[in-house]
Protein backbone atom coordinates (compact mmCIF):
# COMPACT_ATOMS: atom_id res chain seq x y z
CA UNK A 1 0.00 0.00 0.00
CA UNK A 2 1.38 3.42 -0.90
CA UNK A 3 1.12 6.56 1.18
CA UNK A 4 -1.15 8.14 -1.39
CA UNK A 5 -4.85 8.73 -1.19
CA UNK A 6 -6.74 8.02 1.99
CA UNK A 7 -3.78 6.44 3.80
CA UNK A 8 -1.59 9.56 3.95
CA UNK A 9 -3.75 11.51 6.46
CA UNK A 10 -3.95 8.44 8.72
CA UNK A 11 -0.17 7.98 8.54
CA UNK A 12 0.37 11.67 9.31
CA UNK A 13 -1.97 11.49 12.31
CA UNK A 14 -0.04 8.55 13.74
CA UNK A 15 3.30 10.30 13.29
CA UNK A 16 2.00 13.45 15.00
CA UNK A 17 0.61 11.47 17.95
CA UNK A 18 3.91 9.58 18.24
CA UNK A 19 5.87 12.85 18.27
CA UNK A 20 3.64 14.24 21.02
CA UNK A 21 3.94 11.06 23.08
CA UNK A 22 7.72 10.97 22.65
CA UNK A 23 8.07 14.60 23.72
CA UNK A 24 5.71 14.12 26.66
CA UNK A 25 7.93 11.28 27.94
CA UNK A 26 11.19 13.28 27.82
CA UNK A 27 12.48 14.81 31.08
CA UNK A 28 12.91 18.15 29.28
CA UNK A 29 9.73 17.69 27.18
CA UNK A 30 11.99 18.43 24.18
CA UNK A 31 13.80 16.61 21.39
CA UNK A 32 15.43 17.54 18.10
CA UNK A 33 14.08 16.64 14.67
CA UNK A 34 16.83 14.08 14.04
CA UNK A 35 16.03 12.13 17.20
CA UNK A 36 12.28 12.32 16.55
CA UNK A 37 12.76 11.05 12.98
CA UNK A 38 14.77 8.05 14.20
CA UNK A 39 12.24 7.34 16.95
CA UNK A 40 9.14 7.34 14.72
CA UNK A 41 10.95 5.20 12.16
CA UNK A 42 11.76 2.72 14.94
CA UNK A 43 8.02 2.63 15.71
CA UNK A 44 7.37 1.48 12.13
CA UNK A 45 6.21 4.88 10.84
CA UNK A 46 8.32 5.77 7.79
CA UNK A 47 9.30 9.43 7.92
CA UNK A 48 12.14 11.48 6.45
CA UNK A 49 13.78 14.31 8.33
CA UNK A 50 12.24 16.83 5.95
CA UNK A 51 8.79 15.33 6.58
CA UNK A 52 9.44 15.48 10.33
CA UNK A 53 10.19 19.18 10.08
CA UNK A 54 6.87 19.59 8.28
CA UNK A 55 5.08 17.73 11.09
CA UNK A 56 6.81 19.90 13.71
CA UNK A 57 5.71 23.02 11.84
CA UNK A 58 2.13 21.71 11.65
CA UNK A 59 2.14 20.86 15.38
CA UNK A 60 3.48 24.32 16.15
CA UNK A 61 0.69 25.93 14.09
CA UNK A 62 -1.79 23.97 16.22
CA UNK A 63 -0.02 25.22 19.39
CA UNK A 64 0.85 21.64 20.40
CA UNK A 65 4.61 22.25 20.36
CA UNK A 66 7.01 25.15 20.19
CA UNK A 67 9.95 24.90 17.82
CA UNK A 68 13.25 26.68 17.61
CA UNK A 69 16.35 26.30 15.48
CA UNK A 70 19.20 25.05 17.63
CA UNK A 71 21.74 25.23 14.79
CA UNK A 72 21.54 25.34 11.04
CA UNK A 73 19.60 22.25 10.02
CA UNK A 74 18.50 21.23 13.52
CA UNK A 75 15.11 22.06 15.03
CA UNK A 76 14.20 21.42 18.66
CA UNK A 77 10.54 20.80 19.48
CA UNK A 78 9.08 21.23 22.96
CA UNK A 79 5.61 20.00 23.84
CA UNK A 80 3.12 22.54 25.18
CA UNK A 81 0.53 21.93 27.87
CA UNK A 82 -2.08 21.65 25.12
CA UNK A 83 0.10 19.12 23.29
CA UNK A 84 0.48 17.06 26.45
CA UNK A 85 -3.31 16.94 26.81
CA UNK A 86 -3.59 15.62 23.24
CA UNK A 87 -0.81 13.06 23.81
CA UNK A 88 -2.73 11.69 26.80
CA UNK A 89 -6.05 11.59 24.94
CA UNK A 90 -7.66 14.29 27.08
CA UNK A 91 -8.12 16.59 24.11
CA UNK A 92 -8.81 15.83 20.46
CA UNK A 93 -7.28 17.75 17.55
CA UNK A 94 -8.22 16.89 13.95
CA UNK A 95 -5.07 15.74 12.18
CA UNK A 96 -3.66 13.95 15.24
CA UNK A 97 -4.59 10.31 15.80
CA UNK A 98 -6.46 9.83 19.03
CA UNK A 99 -4.57 7.47 21.35
CA UNK A 100 -6.02 4.06 22.08
CA UNK A 101 -7.31 3.36 25.56
CA UNK A 102 -4.53 1.92 27.70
Amino acid sequence: MSLSGDFAPIHDGHIRLSVLRLLDEQPSYSANDSLLTDAVNALGLPCTRDQMRGHITWLQEQRLVTAQSATIGLTVATITERGSEVAKGRSIIPGVQRPSAR
